[in-house]
């Protein structure tokens, strides 16, 4: 049979040591070459829990943990606690546990398929379909490279005293991605060690902020646990949404379906593939947990010590302390914080030194999030595309896109303007989430991809339900701004149109998930005279191994040809 992706989809043996030990087979594609090693896993019959075995399987986790770590996460938090105070903790930490359940059917799918998603969405959707669902995930993508671009700016200007101007931060960026891009030369656990340094650092300069400040415990815990928003009024609920939009990142479901595929598995083994699943859900869950204490740190830090205050009294406290920043303060209007706002106040109120670690904290927030963006580009760009790209020629690309128009409003508009950016590109991160929501449950509930591995009943309703959430949130969303919007016909025609088109490719992934979960009149549906989803894709009748998949993938490269 023919197959006219023969180099996407080709059995190359692994070489054991040993020339007499069979050879394993492993499905490799083009996008399975963004590392040149793997980690092995130490060998044995004995599937119980072991601590050498999760050493082996970390390092994916705290990758992907990154995402929730980003400039545009920490400015959220900052804006919760100084809008909310403690009350919407228990948000920030029902969004973190959602996450975590994505992320393991991300990382599902990577083991029990050898693929990852961007992938799998290259084999079961339509051309059509796929290029839209690849291009809303690019901006996605490329939106974020432009929070951590202004992320990096606004730390290297705080650094600095303003020495070192906005334009010339963003500039910065370029070369130090370029470098970074360097240590993937050194092998895979130095990469993923230097990643886990960046958390450290985050880690101790967030906490120390909160030491500093010393919040109230007990409105710690009770905003962490008592799900109730009293006094909250449209400001709060706005925040709230937005806290679950900068939380689950769209673009890291993709990632870490790739990640895990940098441990060998064995996938001819049943039991290997259950073992990784476990090891890497351990590993995810710890990864977010520690990321979920650096949130509630900078949370719990303006809630204490921002909330409520005057910009006349932060500014007589910056005159106090002589803060080189003093003049951000000097105004009468109302008091709004970001994150190079937020790095002021606490030099104002707590010392200099609080204001230099923070910016050494959003600075390795930034530099740890570029890195993971970067290879997330990559793994998307060659998934759906079929196409390998040097990594260098991946990057230049998407950070040109992301700093020309951070450079543009960096010179003329200053850095006002640009933490306002920062904001609007943590909507745009919730209007993409669907496009990561609805293709992960979709394959993950397949037969025909995952067999014995399939989601359950519950998991399906639990994800389905936040798609549904998701999906509302972002109406919320664009019902709120329209209200920012000039009294302009065409600018309503406009935004209709976008609406509208957004909502009927949304429509149209949800009846291609609900015909994978087995909803039959939807299953039966003909678009165009083609069958919305095929039969392979609905049942797994055969044992599963790469034999199989390489047999469902001509299969479908035969139905998509003719």
């Amino acid at each position: 049979m023919t197959n006219e992706y023969e180099d996407f989809s080709n059995h190359t043996p692994t070489n054991t040591g040993d020339d007499d030990e069979e050879k394993k087979p492993k499905l490799t594609t083009v996008a399975s070459t963004y590392f040149n090693e793997q980690i092995p896993i130490p060998n044995s019959d004995d599937y119980r829990f072991s601590f050498r075995k999760l050493w082996a399987f970390t390092g994916p986790g705290f990758l992907m943990s990154i995402a929730y770590l980003d400039p545009g996460n920490i400015e959220s938090d900052l804006q919760s606690g100084s809008i909310a105070q403690f009350r919407l903790l228990w948000v920030l930490m029902g969004a973190t546990i959602l996450g975590l359940l994505m992320q393991r059917l991300s990382a599902r799918l990577g083991v029990v398929t050898g693929m990852h998603l961007a992938e799998v969405c290259y084999r079961q959707y339509p051309l059509v379909p796929r290029m839209i669902l690849w291009i809303m995930i690019e901006i996605a993508i490329i939106g974020s490279d432009m929070q951590e671009v202004i992320g990096t700016a606004i730390a290297i200007y705080l650094l600095s005293d303003g020495k070192v101007p906005l334009y010339a931060g963003v500039i910065i960026t370029i070369a130090d991605t370029f470098t970074f891009l360097l240590l993937d030369k050194y092998g895979l656990r130095k990469l993923e060690g230097f990643f886990a340094f960046l958390i450290l650092v985050m880690a101790i300069t967030f906490g120390y902020e909160y030491v500093v400040v010393s919040p109230n415990q007990a409105l710690v815990m009770k905003g962490l646990f008592v799900p109730y928003c009293e006094g909250c009024g449209p400001k709060q609920l706005l925040q709230a949404v937005g806290v679950i939009g900068a939380i689950i990142m769209p673009h890291n479901i993709y990632l870490h379906s790739a990640l895990v595929k940098s441990r060998e598995i064995d996938r001819t083994k049943r039991p290997e593939i259950k073992e990784a699943n476990r090891y890497f859900f351990i590993e995810a869950a710890i990864a977010l947990f520690v990321s979920f204490l650096i949130n509630v740190f900078v949370v719990s830090v303006f809630a204490q010590g921002f909330y409520h205050k005057s910009s006349m009294n932060v500014y007589e406290n910056c005159k106090a302390q002589g803060n080189p920043h003093a003049d951000v303060f000097n105004t009468t209007e109302e008091l709004t914080v970001d994150i190079y706002k937020g790095g002021v106040f606490l030099g104002c109120q707590f010392g200099l030194a609080a204001m230099y670690i923070w910016g050494v904290g959003i600075l390795a927030a930034g530099q740890s999030s570029t890195m993971t963006g970067t290879y997330t580009g990559q793994f998307v760009m060659e998934g759906f595309l079929n196409l390998k790209w040097k990594r260098w020629q991946r990057v230049l690309l998407t950070r040109t896109i992301a700093i020309l128009p951070t450079v543009f409003i960096a010179v003329f508009e200053g850095i006002e303007n640009l933490t306002v950016m920062n904001d609007l590109l943590n909507v745009l991160m919730s209007l993409q989430l669907p496009f990561a929501l609805l293709p992960i449950l979709t394959f993950t509930s397949a037969k025909g991809i995952m067999a014995e591995f399939v989601n359950g009943r519950a998991m399906k309703i639990m994800t389905s339900l936040l798609a549904v959430v998701v999906i509302a949130i972002n109406l919320f969303f664009v019902s709120a701004y329209l209200k920012n919007l000039p009294s302009n016909w065409g600018a309503y025609i406009g935004v209709a149109v976008v609406v509208g088109l957004y909502l009927l490719f949304i429509t149209y992934l949800a009846l291609f998930c609900l015909a994978v979960m087995g909803v039959k009149k939807v299953a039966n549906l003909q678009i165009l005279g083609r069958k919305l989803v095929y039969d392979y894709t609905l049942n797994q009748n055969t044992p599963y191994n790469e034999n199989n998949i390489q047999q469902e993938l001509e299969e479908s490269t035969t139905i998509q040809h003719h």
